[in-house]
């Protein structure tokens, strides 16, 4: 196989300054309206989240966007987790969403912040059953000896909680990322894609046109 040779075009559209709205999350609200519509056979919501330890190393992993308002981006995860503890160190993160089938990026740079636990509480009593068990039952980015010890935990967790409300767990909950700094990128034909970055100044974002 000759990766050199794997490639295409870009042929989608194009994406010009008057296009854009004055502000990113309303112009992102409507990308994401658009992939949703699009039925890509994939997660539309599903993002990958950058992060940096203590020792500067980075590492990344696809995370689910689970909230959008004026603030910004919200995932939740267990806060002992390898990002959690990147986090801690340094709460700086970027989020990308590769809407390929589209022809489309959006690269998000900001600092995170915790969620309220009322926020938190009203998100994890939102979702199934299993997956608030499952949150109890995975101490997430840990060794575990098998898969086998993994569902007999689950099991274990199910027998305690029986039909009792779940609470939260103290170690999960939601972080928000608040973008200082957006892009939107659209493919174009010979590799001359459009990109403009959102960079906040103040209370008022300024749009730049990059190049490819």
């Amino acid at each position: 196989m000759k990766l050199e040779d794997i490639r295409r075009d870009y042929l989608q559209g194009g994406l010009n300054r008057d296009d854009l709205d004055a502000n990113p999350l309303a112009q992102f609200e409507h990308w994401m309206s658009q992939a949703v519509e699009a039925d890509l056979n994939a997660d539309p919501t599903a993002m990958v989240l950058a992060t940096v330890d203590a020792s500067g190393q980075p590492s990344q992993r696809v995370v689910l966007l689970k909230g959008l308002t004026e603030q910004g981006f919200v995932f939740y995860t267990n806060y002992d987790s390898h990002k959690g503890r990147d986090l801690a160190a340094n709460p700086k993160a970027s989020l990308h969403f590769p809407w390929l089938a589209l022809e489309r990026q959006v690269i998000v740079y900001g600092e995170t912040e915790k969620l309220s636990q009322a926020e938190s509480e009203a998100y994890f009593h939102s979702r199934p059953r299993a997956s608030q068990i499952g949150a109890w039952t995975s101490h997430q980015s840990q060794n575990i000896n098998s898969r086998e010890a993994l569902d007999g935990a689950f099991e274990e967790m199910t027998n305690r909680f029986g039909n009792e409300e779940i609470p939260l767990p103290p170690f999960w909950g939601g972080y928000r990322v608040v973008p200082e700094r957006v892009e939107f990128w659209q493919g174009r034909s010979g590799r001359l894609h459009d990109r403009f970055m959102y960079e906040r100044k103040g209370q008022v974002w300024m749009v730049q046109r990059l190049q490819p």
